[in-house]
């Protein structure tokens, strides 16, 4: 949505702003190596940009730091597509909230929320791992109170909810233009008419990465795999997308899930729908 505002580039995840931050601090670290770890990165090809300009932009900052590094990454590629802002949706970065605004003062993190029952609905339906309920759900818990917490910490931090964008499109969307500075643009109401365009960026294998901290691996995927997983944003926001475990989740898993993360919902607006765990608490 906000990548088709008329002055706002949004590349596709890019998931390597803490990884080049984190090499910056090493001895040694200048623009070449910097400039060489990102364009072997296994997302850098999504951006389209060419390794020849990284390089010459990171060399043409004097003296060589990492702030200013990204800051030409993004802008090569808003340049591309002819846009003077830039930003980047990689949800990953709301454990880095902190870091990141230590580099980039000027940035503006918005945390877009979502009743973590229905998160656990979409991700099973992507393939994701499939923990218990109980584990997703305090899994869920956590992510959201850890962004919540780095977010209280920086200047510019605001929260939306996925269901106000899809439920009152317009004025949530108003609502972050004010946020961000930005005027009104009608078009990120039809993003989905540029959704096949801008998937194009995607439309290959992803490689195999390394070793996450948390033990797994990135996974490789193919271009019709990461296709597929994009696909909705081809579509107007799906109402039905809102509130899907009420018929979609068992009573079960529903327990389970509200027994880990039952106060954080209601404490976010959400109904819950366990009357025994409410019950308990009390």
């Amino acid at each position: 949505m906000l990548d088709a505002h008329s002055e706002l580039a949004i590349p596709p995840e890019t998931q390597l702003v803490p990884e080049l931050i984190e090499a910056s601090k090493e001895d040694g670290a200048d623009a070449d190596g910097i400039a060489e770890l990102l364009i072997t990165h296994r997302r850098f090809p999504d951006f389209d940009i060419q390794a020849d300009d990284v390089r010459a932009r990171f060399a043409a900052i004097e003296p060589f730091n990492i702030s200013d590094a990204i800051r030409e990454f993004f802008r090569l590629y808003a340049e591309k597509e002819g846009k003077p802002r830039w930003g980047d949706k990689t949800p990953g970065y709301s454990r880095y909230i902190k870091k990141i605004h230590r580099h980039l003062p000027e940035a503006r993190f918005i945390h877009l929320i979502r009743d973590g029952r229905d998160v656990r609905l979409s991700q099973l339906g992507r393939g994701s791992d499939h923990p218990t309920p109980d584990r997703h759900g305090r899994r869920w818990r956590k992510r959201v109170l850890a962004a919540r917490e780095q977010g209280s910490r920086v200047p510019h931090y605001i929260e939306v909810r996925y269901e106000d964008l899809v439920l009152d499109t317009e004025p949530a969307l108003k609502r972050l233009c004010e946020f961000l500075e930005l005027d009104w643009d009608p078009a990120m109401l039809s993003f989905h008419e540029r959704a096949h365009e801008r998937l194009s960026e995607i439309a290959r294998d992803l490689p195999e990465g390394e070793e996450l901290a948390e033990g797994r691996h990135r996974k490789h995927r193919t271009a019709e795999d990461r296709l597929h997983l994009h696909r909705l944003t081809a579509e107007p926001p799906r109402k039905d997308r809102v509130g899907r475990w009420r018929t979609q989740m068992s009573v079960e898993d529903r327990v389970a899930f509200e027994s880990e993360a039952g106060e954080l919902l209601v404490e976010l607006g959400y109904e819950v729908g366990n009357t025994e765990v409410v019950a308990r608490e009390a």
